[in-house]
């Protein structure tokens, strides 16, 4: 197989690139995350498939996780304790909020897989 490659460097190279696009695929994003206190983070809206949050609250404030579909309202998810972990699914064109009600800054572990193709940013509580 490896003569087979060497004699065709181009199938080698797509090969390879084929390979590293479909790693990153599964691989997802994490992110060690911040919030203020009074503040929601916006993940995802839009994007045409689904999305799955693996979340766990390493701060000490209670972090709740709603859930804004394309078509709009917000429904509850989750509320997390300070220590607990939970998956939670999204629909494709939803928005995830994690909501950081308390006077401290919240701090949540995420690995999100699905479709990656997310917008993310900060709101005020309550935004629709």
């Amino acid at each position: 197989m490896f003569a087979f490659l060497f004699h065709r460097p181009a199938a080698a190279v797509t090969c390879l690139t084929c390979l590293l696009v479909a790693t990153a695929c599964w691989a997802g994003i994490t992110s060690n995350l911040f919030i203020e206190p009074g503040k929601q983070f916006a993940l995802g809206g839009g994007q045409l498939g689904g999305f799955r949050v693996e979340a766990r609250n390493v701060g000490k404030v209670p972090i709740e996780i709603k859930e804004r579909p394309r078509g709009g309202g917000i429904f509850g998810k989750a509320t997390l304790a300070p220590g607990a972990r939970g998956t939670i699914r999204f629909m494709a064109g939803s928005t995830a909020l994690l909501l950081n009600p308390s006077a401290q800054q919240a701090n949540v572990y995420l690995k999100v897989t699905g479709d990656t193709n997310l917008s993310m940013t900060y709101e005020p509580n309550g935004k629709l």
